[in-house]
């Protein structure tokens, strides 16, 4: 099958890459909407506008489903894409469950974009799983530009989120869950930050859990790895930008063990 990825930038990599290797059999393809990250501090129309351009070249391309790899974009717009289109439409959810099944009846911390914070979705999510008391948001907008230019655990990164989190009694936590995707590449830097018994949660597992129950694709073997590369609708074929789309991933193989 022939599965878009969609992110306003390269956080929505960190998706893809669970994907190839649990279906490397499938045929990939990744949008980064280079041209307007971040979504996170647009305003929801402008979001909406930007999402409804990127589905019509994915459509236009026959994939036969789309991960937004993208909690903002998920937030905003998959409900009217839904509404729109008839394929497969996988969106993101913080791993507020997760957390909360994992670890009863302890305080979770949500970390995302502005947007998803305050957006319906999430208070809709905390109110369905009964968690008013058990969870606290926290947006973290400068991750989002720190992971764009590739800066992931320089000297500013640690002290902006030793800034942000330094207010927060740990020993009540169990748990923060990276409800954007841009963060799952600062798991090393949370993991110096925060007490061992904090555990880093992200959505990912759960949305390709998601994309394999709602296409009924299997896990196989496969030799070719197929993946395509655009930003905003311009397809990546220069080397030197493979490279840079290269060192994420390389980056997300050494963040995928650290909980």
């Amino acid at each position: 099958m022939r599965i878009a990825f969609f992110d306003s930038g390269i956080g929505g990599l960190s998706v893809l890459h669970h994907a190839m290797k649990i279906l490397p059999q499938e045929e990939f393809i990744f949008y980064a909407d280079e041209d307007n990250v971040p979504y996170g501090t647009k305003s929801p129309e402008e979001v909406l506008d930007c999402v409804d351009a990127a589905f019509k070249f994915l459509i236009a391309q026959r994939v036969g489903a789309i991960v937004v790899a993208c909690n903002t974009a998920t937030s905003v717009a998959v409900k009217i894409m839904r509404e729109k289109y008839s394929l497969p439409i996988i969106g993101m959810e913080p791993a507020l469950k997760l957390a909360l099944d994992t670890f009863p009846n302890r305080k979770v911390l949500v970390t995302a974009t502005a947007i998803t914070i305050t957006g319906e979705k999430i208070q809709r999510l905390i109110k369905n799983l009964h968690a008013e008391n058990l969870s606290e948001l926290k947006a973290l907008p400068e991750l989002v530009e720190f992971a764009e230019r590739q800066e992931f655990n320089s000297a500013a990164v640690e002290k902006y989120l030793r800034g942000e989190l330094a207010t927060y009694d740990w020993e009540k936590f169990s748990s923060l869950v990276l409800g954007c995707t841009h963060f799952n590449y600062f798991k090393d830097t949370l993991r110096k930050i925060l007490p061992p018994h904090v555990k880093i949660l992200d959505g990912n597992a759960g949305t390709i859990n998601e994309l394999i129950r709602r296409t009924k694709i299997k896990s196989a073997q496969a030799e070719n790895l197929s993946v395509e590369f655009f930003y905003s609708g311009r397809r990546v074929t220069d080397s030197a930008e493979l490279a840079r789309l290269e060192k994420f991933l390389i980056r997300l193989d050494k963040m995928e063990a650290i909980e």
